[in-house]
């Protein structure tokens, strides 16, 4: 017995430094890609469920010189769009809506042309074919542009870039127009309805929704980075920014790991709506063995599925990579450009000893 208790207690020791020499390896790594003196990323890594890495890199405002914790609060773009999937599958649930249900049904002002054929469902997996709003804005009439702005830019609109449900294409519009069914179906504001459904139940408490009198502490500023300099990027600078149901959610890795944990062990949100969204879908590329589901791209067969989701608005860039069967995520939070965080991610996923081969870079499939 005393010997099968040495050789445990070896073993975790073994264990333990081989963990700490793959974390050293990887702040290494980090260190050099994000400069002290210059906008940086909050970076954290789960492995087996337990959080293994977790660490801030640079700046979060050139102008006050605050330094990136795991406690800053970043704009996470299109990561937004798996928390207003979750809202939409929490309201089918309700029995409130149902994803087959169309466009038409929630806005009877929309052109019929469009409303009568794109449906819920649609609209979750960028199967709609409905127009962009970016081309249909006088933009000398705003100075922010929020959802219900998308929703009037475009329900006129009489044509379609494909027959719903026919082919993918990514569309911010469509996860607009999901928010304002949220709203609508609910009787709440979007950032209501997420912060009471979502935020409240994991103890989000430092997160929220960008809003009018938006006004969250502890936030990092978004910086593009061009010809060697860094040029700030954010609300103020970029019309669009704004827009709520597609990537106008706030939150820092300590809060977001609540999310990944809560998606991980089922505890606090609906295990069986997560299992759902984090399915295939809608087929991108058979190929490729890629689809969307509710909020995220899928990609592998049964043996090796990883779920994940970039996002990029003003100066920044986040993503988010799981692997479900190992209980492994990675997490990256960043507010500067220049850097490509899905080659960043499968540097780390290698330090990890992660087979990251059905890991589809999405370059190609975000417009």
């Amino acid at each position: 017995m005393k010997s099968f208790y040495s050789l445990l207690i070896l073993f975790l020791m073994i264990m333990k430094i081989s963990a700490q020499k793959e974390n050293n390896q990887l702040d290494s790594l980090l260190s050099s890609v994000y400069k002290i003196n210059e906008p940086g990323a909050a970076v954290a890594v789960v492995n087996d469920g337990n959080l293994i890495f977790e660490k801030g890199y640079g700046i979060a405002d050139l102008d006050s010189k605050s330094i990136i914790s795991a406690s800053t609060n970043f704009n996470i773009c299109s990561m937004t769009k798996q928390f207003t999937a979750y809202g939409i599958l929490l309201l089918q649930k309700q029995k409130k809506i149902s994803l087959d249900d169309k466009l038409n049904k929630y806005f009877p002002d929309f052109n019929p042309k469009v409303a009568e054929k794109v449906s819920i469902r649609n609209l979750l997996t960028h199967s709609s074919g409905i127009v962009d709003h970016y081309s249909y804005v006088d933009k000398k009439q705003f100075t922010q542009f929020w959802d219900k702005d998308v929703y009037n830019a475009v329900r006129s609109v009489d044509s379609s870039y494909s027959t719903a449900g026919s082919k993918y294409q990514y569309s911010n519009t469509a996860f607009c127009l999901l928010a304002r069914v949220i709203e609508k179906v609910s009787g709440k504001s979007f950032s209501d309805f997420v912060k009471e459904n979502i935020y409240n139940p994991l103890k989000m408490n430092a997160s929220d929704v960008i809003k009018p009198d938006f006004n969250i502490s502890n936030r990092a500023y978004g910086y593009e980075f061009e010809n060697d300099t860094f040029k700030i990027a954010d609300a103020k600078q970029s019309l669009f920014f704004s827009t709520q149901g597609d990537g106008g959610i706030y939150t820092s890795i300590n809060d977001y790991l609540k999310w990944i944990t809560a998606i991980q062990t089922g505890k606090g949100i609906d295990a069986d709506l997560i299992k759902e969204a984090q399915s295939k879908q809608f087929t991108i590329d058979a190929a490729k063995d890629i689809s969307y589901g509710y909020g995220w791209f899928v990609a592998g067969n049964s043996k090796n599925i990883v779920v994940y989701h970039t996002g990029s608005n003003g100066g920044f860039r986040t993503i988010v990579v799981m692997h479900p069967a190992k209980k492994y995520s990675v997490v990256i939070f960043s507010n500067r450009t220049g850097i490509d965080l899905e080659d960043l991610v499968r540097k780390i996923n290698k330090i990890y000893g992660i087979d990251d081969a059905a890991f589809v870079k999405l370059d190609s499939l975000i417009s």
